[in-house]
């Protein structure tokens, strides 16, 4: 167990190393610069703006310096938020987007599992077709679409919640059913597939033929084994949740991760956009092995390997 954390712990340095270094290569690589943009500003302004944030060192020095403060735990100031540290943007704006993550997690879950364990349990019947055409349209539904929609109708018509802002709870349930619904249909068909492999098992038919009742059989023989599947496409999916509330932020006006990714993408901060690809790399990767770690202690047949 500790030389498996111990070997996944170096891979995930490792892995990061990279995302940080191709981040600041391919951000300072796009055109313009984060005071390319300001109004009437002269050359030679320009030129002393540059200078004052070390923009007009050597490439490579310029990476030597961030690397240098990273390793400090320094993510730098913000180029175009003048007096701020990244590090209290990404502090402000997180705990937003990882709210909205988890709600959204939530009913993913609570809706996929139920809907894809029921599926598998009547398969062939109405309700199994009836469920997995309704989670191929929630699949084939991007969440910008979805959204609108939901704003439009729950909002606007009905007045039932406000349509963009992050004021009290009731402001969470539109931007989370929105995220929450798209990845339900994925999880549904998952869950389906995991139960049907484990439902057509010797050990399943065994059960069966001593006259277990077929709800135990589905609950306590099918279920443990048959959910793997989910809980393997649990690290991606909240990392999903988390990234893919970018769209949903920009919707319905969340003051998230995913709004100053995007305003420092525009905005041509380096650091900004370095310091949400970091954090998010991070998040991911641990949770890939969180995720690796619960797999393996669930299920016995696995064993923990660094090959």
């Amino acid at each position: 167990m500790l030389r498996f954390l111990a070997y996944r712990l170096i891979q995930s340095a490792i892995v990061l190393f990279i995302i940080v270094t191709v981040t600041f290569f391919l951000v300072r690589a796009a055109p313009g610069g984060p005071y390319s943009r300001e109004r009437a500003v002269s050359p030679h302004i320009l030129e002393k703006l540059e200078e004052q944030a070390g923009l007009n060192k050597p490439l490579f020095e310029q990476y030597t310096i961030y690397m240098g403060n990273l390793l400090k735990g320094d993510l730098m100031n913000s180029y175009k938020y003048e007096g701020r540290r990244v590090v209290d943007i990404i502090g402000d704006a997180l705990p937003i987007s990882v709210n909205l993550g988890l709600i959204a997690l939530v009913i993913a879950l609570g809706v996929g599992i139920p809907t894809g364990v029921i599926s598998a349990a009547r398969q062939n019947s109405w309700v199994d077709y009836s469920f997995m055409s309704v989670a191929m349209i929630g699949i084939c539904l991007p969440t910008f679409v979805l959204g609108p929609l939901l704003a439009l109708f729950f909002a606007i018509n009905l007045n039932f919640f406000n349509a963009s802002g992050w004021y009290d709870s009731t402001d969470w349930v539109l931007p989370s059913l929105t995220l929450g619904l798209y990845y339900a249909a994925y999880i549904a068909r998952i869950a389906r597939g995991g139960m049907l492999e484990v439902l057509n098992q010797d050990f399943i038919r065994t059960a069966r033929a001593k006259g277990v009742p077929p709800s135990k059989v589905l609950t306590r023989h099918a279920l443990r084994g048959g959910l793997l599947p989910v809980i393997s496409y649990m690290g991606p999916a909240f990392a999903a949740l988390i990234t893919g509330s970018f769209v949903i932020e920009k919707v319905f006006a969340i003051p998230g991760m995913g709004q100053h990714f995007i305003d420092a993408a525009f905005n041509r901060d380096f650091t900004l956009i370095s310091g949400v690809v970091i954090v998010y790399g991070t998040l991911i990767v641990f949770l890939n092995l969180a995720v690796d770690v619960v797999q393996i202690l669930i299920d016995p047949r696995q064993k923990f390997s660094t090959k």
